[in-house]
């Protein structure tokens, strides 16, 4: 069944996440023969550890990989993404506290885009391991590739997986995540999003605890009770949000590090 270890994982009851609408699902799995373009999002997710979610829609649904230190646009660089129970549609533009629960944490829509196969068959490049397709996001773009790894990393199986960036305009050796870390939704960090919601919900029940996820936690709600506490109950001024995940998003460059003008020197000074 569509979904089904996704809602098997979940109480919706408690969790302000989409609970997967079928009729959509159906409708998107339809469309996908029409349109090649796909909609595609990065989710960063602080919940027991720091993690990047990154999701693919196929079929109608979101194909979706945890990758733990986020993508890279350095070439030499193979970052670990281990296969997760696909996810609804709607869960593309989804960003806000998961109070309890599976995958309690924070939510932030770090990236979102489009995405292109650049294989024919795409359930038979993922039955082989080895998808290539293009990205045309805010902040990643160009070629890519997701290889299985056969079992040489940690989980194994068919769930352990490598994100690796092509070479090509868009590769450089900028720290994408360090470089870019807020959301292309509210514009926000962690701390705001949690602000603009509820940042007593965890006061008395954190859902990380110990280790260094749970010592940013702990930070993070600091600074979000602060912030509320001065009056800021809303994340900062807010982009426009695309109006529906398989629509195109307006792409922006790349960012790329800035050189730092040289020293000015005094006339006439004798240079060493």
């Amino acid at each position: 069944m569509v979904l089904e270890k996704y809602k098997q994982k979940r109480n919706f009851k408690s969790t302000p996440e989409p609970s997967g609408d079928l009729d959509l699902a159906a409708a998107h799995a339809k469309k996908q023969g029409t349109e090649k373009s796909r909609f595609f999002c990065v989710q960063k997710h602080l919940a027991s550890h720091l993690h990047y979610d990154f999701r693919l829609e196929h079929n109608g649904v979101l194909l979706s990989w945890a990758v733990p230190k986020g993508p890279a646009l350095d070439t030499k660089t193979k970052r670990l993404a281990m296969m997760v129970e696909d996810h609804p549609i709607e869960y593309g533009t989804f960003e806000g506290v998961i109070p309890e629960g599976y995958g309690a944490g924070i939510v932030m829509l770090w990236d979102v885009g489009t995405w292109t196969p650049q294989v024919d068959d795409v359930d038979a490049a993922l039955k082989k391991g080895d998808l290539k397709f293009t990205l045309d996001g805010y902040k990643l773009k160009g070629s890519w590739v997701l290889v299985r790894t056969s079992g040489r990393y940690p989980g194994g199986g068919n769930r352990s997986w490598l994100l690796i960036k092509y070479k090509d305009e868009w590769a450089g050796d900028v720290d994408i995540v360090e470089f870019a870390p807020k959301s292309v939704k509210s514009n926000g960090d962690f701390e705001d999003i949690l602000a603009a919601d509820k940042p007593d919900v965890w006061v008395s029940n954190r859902p990380a605890k110990g280790g260094e996820a749970g010592e940013m936690l702990a930070k993070i709600i600091e600074r979000a009770a602060a912030l509320k506490a001065g009056g800021k109950t809303e994340a900062p001024a807010k982009k426009a949000a695309p109006k529906a995940p398989a629509r195109k998003s307006a792409a922006k460059p790349a960012p790329t590090a800035k050189k730092k003008p040289a020293p000015a020197t005094k006339r006439g000074s004798k240079r060493s």
